[in-house]
């Protein structure tokens, strides 16, 4: 009798030991699997598989939900591919809502007779004979978020109610065994798709390669000037907080390379750094690519979209243009701004964010708010450190490295081994370059490209061919920037100066003779040689006699248009000479 005692207390430990082996090997066999370099339907297909091999159980869902709450990825087992979706979708909203909202467990001995279940059609889940069945659903986790549910379904009978404690627990571990390897296919994918998007930089040549100036330690910066070495000191400081940072400048002095600088240095340095250019895309268009649209919010949007603030969330978003946006967006920014909240396009649900923003803009911010251009308080949110880039022409001996840069990659692309010779430096050097960098750089390009040999020398660049189109560009501009019919200012030409200007320029054999014979066009324009600032009237006048007070050649001295110079010799009061 004894010993029929102590082998009954010893089966239902015997049991309890096997239940627990057999977790732990399911545990052991599932982990290998989660960790094999299998696409994510096939992992979790595979998951299931192996659960019904531990688990008394006859189907199997999970689902992961997208942002909405609605499910990306339905994967079954005891059902084909294509209908794991349709069973999933007759589960009742009210048991995964359940599952979701109190990130809990279910448990659901008897389907037909749960409150849960009225008026849901599960007569395609039972089976055959018509007997009752079990539900049991646990959450899938990414750290205290729900983003998907693991469920399975049994034959309802006594000897299932015993074992409800120990599936709930086992599927709660096998669950956040998933929930981990969905997080590390999440920084796999993104990760993979930086790399791309850096090699598609890096084959396209839109992205200057990394150069490292003991300097600044700052990729992308070339140059060692006093002006350059302020700005990055700057740069280093504003990094580390959270602020929002105005960068400001001409066209041309790389912001949004300052920008990355600005993230790369920052404690978001892992987190996304997203740009947009304001100025290239309408209002309706900018409004659905900073926040995002839901599906169905206009025609074309036929799935739902992130927004740049929320792909930022976390790191860093740079607008760039941020003065050429409309009046009625500008109000819709400083409300993300303010509040670091905002809705789809579309939506109702409020979105919160977590993102540092950087700025910049060309245009004269000071002067659009006097004109009401621009919101006063916008101005106020955005410009909280501006700081200011140098042109290339403040950068002293940092053109030539430059150039230099610029020269490699183009041997780096092209398989060549071009350099530049001293006559060729000497004409980079006389040149002011109002583009910038920019200019310097497709200056560099366009020089190589048509260079008769590998040593680049003055004669292979545009502007000693009366090839020059920047020239022709910055000279418009001058024109273009005086409104018709009125002449406010004068450009402050040097005496003696060459202008050319399409078609060429008619000067005289004395204008040939004291013209400086090395200097590029754009550095004549934008050179200020004189000791004492001339007014107006005082350069209308030395225009003229130097063009023997013809119309069309001071015109052309100038920049200027023949109408524009009668309107401003009639503003002046100068008398036309008459020979």
């Amino acid at each position: 009798m004894g010993l029929q005692l102590a082998g009954g207390a010893s089966a239902p430990k015997a049991r309890e030991f096997d239940v627990r082996n057999t977790a732990l090997v399911g545990i052991y066999e599932i982990s290998k699997l989660l960790a094999s370099p299998n696409r994510l339907e096939h992992t979790l297909a595979g998951v299931l598989a192996l659960l019904s091999s531990f688990l008394d159980m006859r189907h199997g869902l999970v689902a992961l939900l997208g942002p909405t709450g609605e499910p990306e990825v339905v994967v079954g087992s005891g059902w084909s591919e294509d209908s794991a979706k349709r069973f999933f979708d007759r589960l009742p909203e009210r048991a995964v809502g359940q599952i979701i909202a109190t990130k809990m467990p279910l448990v659901v001995e008897n389907v037909a007779t749960s409150s849960l279940f009225q008026g849901s059609d599960c007569s395609e889940w039972g089976p055959t004979d018509g007997r009752p069945f079990s539900l049991i659903g646990v959450p899938i986790k990414e750290d205290d978020a729900v983003i998907g549910t693991l469920t399975v379904d049994r034959v309802y009978d006594d000897r299932s109610v015993t074992l409800f404690d120990h599936d709930v627990r086992f599927l709660t571990m096998i669950a956040n065994l998933v929930g981990q390897t969905l997080r590390l296919h999440k920084l796999i994918a993104r990760d993979r798709e930086r790399l791309m998007q850096e090699k598609a930089w890096f084959e396209k040549g839109d992205r200057v390669p990394h150069f490292e100036t003991k300097l600044s330690g700052i990729n992308g910066v070339v140059g060692n000037s006093p002006a350059l070495r302020t700005v990055i000191e700057k740069i280093r400081v504003v990094a580390k907080a959270k602020s929002t940072v105005l960068l400001r400048g001409e066209s041309g002095t790389g912001k949004e390379l300052f920008a990355a600088a600005i993230h790369n240095l920052s404690p978001r340095r892992s987190k996304p750094f997203v740009k947009l250019n304001c100025a290239a895309l309408p209002e309706s268009v900018l409004e659905s690519e900073l926040f995002g649209h839901e599906r169905g919010a206009f025609t074309g949007a036929v799935n739902m979209r992130k927004g740049r603030f929320e792909l930022a969330d976390g790191g860093t978003l740079f607008l760039d243009e941020i003065g050429e946006i409309t009046p009625a967006f500008q109000a819709k920014l400083l409300r993300v701004l303010q509040e670091g909240e905002f809705e789809r396009v579309g939506g109702t649900r409020t979105q919160k964010v977590d993102v540092r923003l950087v700025c910049a803009t060309n245009k004269n911010l000071e002067e659009a708010v006097k004109r009401n251009e621009f919101r006063a308080d916008l101005y106020y949110r955005i410009s909280v450190v501006p700081i200011f880039l140098p042109p290339l022409r403040d950068r002293k001996g940092d053109l030539e490295p430059l150039a230099n840069e610029f020269l490699r990659r183009f041997n780096a692309e092209q398989g060549g081994r071009l350099s530049f010779s001293e006559s060729a430096l000497h004409v980079l050097n006389a040149c002011a370059f109002p583009g910038n960098i920019r200019e310097l750089e497709n200056c560099v390009f366009r020089t190589a490209t048509l260079a008769q040999g590998n040593v680049i020398i003055d004669k292979d660049f545009s502007c000693r061919n009366d090839g020059c189109l920047s020239s022709v560009l910055w000279s418009g501009s001058l024109e273009r920037s005086t409104p018709s019919g009125t002449v406010a200012g004068l450009p402050n030409v040097a005496p003696r100066a060459r202008q050319p200007a399409p078609p060429a320029p008619v000067v005289s054999e004395r204008d040939q003779s004291e013209s400086a014979p090395d200097a590029c066009p754009a550095a004549e324009r934008n050179a200020v040689p004189e000791t004492e600032p001339r007014s107006d009237r005082e350069r209308l006048i030395d225009a003229m006699e130097r063009a023997g007070w013809v119309k069309a050649k001071a015109a052309r001295l100038l920049g200027l248009t023949p109408r524009q110079i009668g309107y401003a010799l009639q503003k002046h009061g100068v008398e036309v000479k008459k020979f």
